[in-house]
């Protein structure tokens, strides 16, 4: 089920941002090695949740979109896809 935007708001991790119907954040690594390493760890978690967010590699950057195109926005997979994308970047 689609949350409200105040819900998104409320919790959302750190640093990711409701951008329309989507939660988005930016991640910046040292070169672009590290920027696709990042993006082949997630495969795993996010095979695994079935749920894949839409990416954008720029050479040291890594843009992620979450949001359940079947609900029309941000709903729980989406926000417990953050959480795992942030514990791939802590860990």
């Amino acid at each position: 089920m689609r949350l409200s935007d105040d819900d998104v708001r409320a919790r959302a991790p750190e640093g990711w941002t409701l951008t329309g119907d989507s939660l988005t954040r930016e991640f910046t690594f040292t070169g672009f090695t590290a920027a696709v390493a990042f993006v082949d760890r997630l495969v795993a978690p996010a095979n695994e949740a079935r749920h894949h967010p839409d990416l954008e590699i720029h050479y040291d950057r890594v843009g992620v979109t979450l949001s359940t195109h079947d609900e029309g926005g941000v709903t729980e997979k989406d926000i417990s896809m953050a959480e795992t994308i942030d514990r791939l970047i802590e860990g």
